[in-house]
């Protein structure tokens, strides 16, 4: 094998890419009422989606089984080599096989069918050929089907395995869609990821309570404002009133119009330079709804309130910054 290091690299990349992106756009002509018949079979299917595929097949099996799992489809993947030493344990006649093999002649795939016809699983099958034998066994065929492989020898799996990932997209799509998956849905399956910080973290996972809560009553000395600020390290205080509601704040902001407008700040009461009522959220809250008030309003912090405007905790920029929320 002779290499050539003077190969016209990004002209064969450009080709291989054209060539998978005709074959995917290929695809849409292909989807029949197979297709609806396969959404319907999965929907109305009482346990889980078993993707199995052999070789390259068997890795976008994986990320089919991924997708699905993820966008609210429960599914997992199966090899078929190990379902005929075991593995078939776990399939059940409450399931959907969706089976992924180009040829559609796949040994390990097709042994599996007088298995899958004796339990009753119904079976979905994504291949290149309509007449192959898993194509025909099927209770729906999605065809996966491309005029050529991108490999220049028409060998290597490339065109065929980017058009059936993409089916498998489109699939998992229109399942999501039918049941009309939510962001907040997507995100119980994501909670590591910044998706789920931010649609599961509520204001009252982040909030400063009890002794952390900065707080004076209404005619304070404003030297009083200002030493709880300090001591709160908050950048703000909750002004109450004598059945402990929030009548205002006192912010680090306030303070420097403060400074701006008074010349002598020792005979000031807190009630004199106050935001009255001041930005409030409350405690259920997402905590991505606290940062864009935040956002708005160009504040670094906000009191958190009960159903009575009792003030029950604090919540600052920094504290979302920590969380990853933003």
């Amino acid at each position: 094998m002779t290499v050539n290091t003077d190969f016209a690299f990004r002209t064969s990349a450009r080709r291989t890419l054209d060539l998978e992106q005709q074959a995917v756009a290929a695809l849409a002509a292909k989807l029949s009422e197979d297709f609806d018949d396969a959404c319907r079979l999965i929907l109305a299917c009482q346990g889980r989606v078993v993707v199995t595929g052999m070789g390259k097949s068997g890795h976008i099996a994986r990320k089919i089984a991924a997708t699905l799992a993820s966008t609210g489809t429960p599914a997992f993947f199966v090899h078929p080599g190990e379902a005929s030493h075991g593995d078939l344990g776990m399939i059940t006649s409450r399931d959907v096989v969706l089976a992924l093999s180009n040829s559609g002649e796949t040994s390990e795939v097709t042994a599996l069918l007088p298995l899958l016809k004796r339990m009753g699983t119904p079976l979905v099958s994504m291949t290149g050929r309509p007449g192959s034998t898993l194509a025909r066994h099927a209770e729906a065929h999605l065809d996966a089907g491309v005029a050529r492989e991108a490999c220049p020898l028409d060998l290597a799996p490339t065109s065929s395995t980017t058009a059936a990932l993409a089916l498998g997209d489109a699939l998992a799509v229109a399942l999501l869609e039918a049941r009309g998956f939510t962001a907040e849905e997507f995100a119980l399956s994501h909670p590591g990821g910044s998706l789920g910080r931010r649609l599961l973290l509520r204001v009252e996972d982040l909030m400063h309570g009890g002794d952390r809560l900065p707080s004076v009553p209404l005619g304070s000395p404003l030297r009083d404002a200002l030493l709880e600020i300090t001591r709160q390290g908050l950048g703000f205080t909750c002004v109450v009133n004598d059945a402990n509601r929030l009548e205002g704040v006192y912010t680090d902001g306030d303070l420097r119009r403060t400074l701006d407008h008074y010349g002598d700040l020792r005979s000031l009461r807190v009630d004199d330079v106050m935001t009255r009522g001041g930005k409030r959220v409350r405690p259920g809250m997402l905590a991505a709804e606290a940062v864009k008030i935040m956002e708005d309003n160009r504040i670094t912090a906000l009191a958190v309130v009960d159903d009575d405007d009792h003030p029950i905790g604090a919540l600052h920029m920094h504290d979302l910054l920590a969380s990853g929320v933003i």
